[in-house]
């Protein structure tokens, strides 16, 4: 008996669904069980080559999927805009947004292509770009935003006084940073689209921990071999030992985009031990996401920093 928990993801014929990250781990397994219930797919990637192979993988799996991909830098706030302009040109509602890239811990502190501390930067402020800059699209679809957090954001704060790490860079602190920003700012777009009757709905969710390409060697990232911590989460995992896998990883995400009951401001992580693995449910929120006025704060430095296309995000 398989006792591998899974889910059954709803048919989606008709629904255009984005999920950033998709060419490997975590985000590779949302895209092929979008794809698979019928979505039509969109990947936005940095690197054609793992997007290429991501399509393959997919159309290996699901011959008649409809997936396609676009070009996409996180780190780039001019990446972003194209992106994003291109997507308004096609004009096709999302019904679903997935936020899920992300980069963990460099060891040194890297900055992004518009100054902004890597993780800080690629993790948050891309995404909120990618949401304003998708917005009239979202709104077209009545979509869900699933933003994927991290157990990181359990603990730790944003830390007003030196958001880029400038004076002081720890690589931990800073990706714990980035994802208490992302869920503090998925939780102010559900109550402002709420307030503003956009009528989409926003969510968090969070992977646990499984083996992904997150701690693998990253030569651009300043890490030239996997580390230590990926090396023996790969160990349990192949074990079936508390954390999970890319398969099991994905399924919090998936809930959040599908499952007919969930509510906006829902949060879903695994339900196991330590919430590392195990079947999908919903969860409380971690202390430093029960803020609102933290929420506002990072909502407004956000759309400042990034510079808002004025679609939406940065209205009054």
């Amino acid at each position: 008996m398989n006792r591998t928990p899974d889910i059954t993801v709803p048919p989606l014929a008709g629904t255009r669904a984005v999920v950033t990250g998709g060419s490997d781990g975590v985000g590779l397994v949302i895209a092929r069980r979008l794809a698979a219930a019928g979505a039509d797919v969109v990947l936005p990637v940095r690197n054609p080559d793992k997007g290429a192979a991501a399509l393959t993988t997919i159309h290996e799996a699901h011959p008649a999927a409809s997936v396609s991909l676009r070009t996409l830098d996180l780190s780039s706030l001019e990446s972003v805009a194209a992106f994003t302009r291109t997507m308004r040109d096609e004009g096709d509602p999302i019904g679903i947004l997935v936020d899920n890239a992300g980069v963990m811990t460099p060891p040194t502190r890297q900055t992004t292509a518009d100054g902004f501390e890597m993780q800080f930067g690629t993790n948050h402020l891309g995404h909120v770009a990618v949401v304003d800059g998708l917005l009239p699209l979202l709104q077209a679809g009545r979509a869900r935003v699933v933003h994927q957090i991290s157990i990181a954001a359990r603990s730790g704060e944003i830390a007003r006084d030196d958001l880029q790490g400038e004076r002081s860079y720890d690589g931990m602190r800073a990706y714990a940073q980035s994802k208490i920003a992302m869920g503090l700012f998925g939780l102010e777009l559900g109550r402002v689209a709420a307030q503003r009757g956009w009528g989409i709905t926003s969510h968090l969710a969070h992977p646990g921990v499984a083996p992904t390409s997150l701690l693998a060697a990253r030569p651009e990232l300043d890490r030239s071999s996997e580390t230590v911590a990926r090396r023996v989460i790969g160990v349990l995992s192949r074990r079936g030992i508390l954390v999970g896998t890319a398969e099991t990883a994905a399924l919090p995400a998936l809930v959040a985009a599908t499952a007919p009951d969930v509510e906006s401001g829902s949060f879903h992580g695994p339900r196991g031990l330590g919430h590392v693995g195990g079947r999908p449910g919903p969860q409380q929120l971690y202390a430093p996401l029960r803020d609102d006025a933290e929420a506002r704060w990072v909502w407004t430095t956000s759309v400042d920093l990034i510079g808002a296309e004025r679609l939406g995000l940065a209205a009054s």
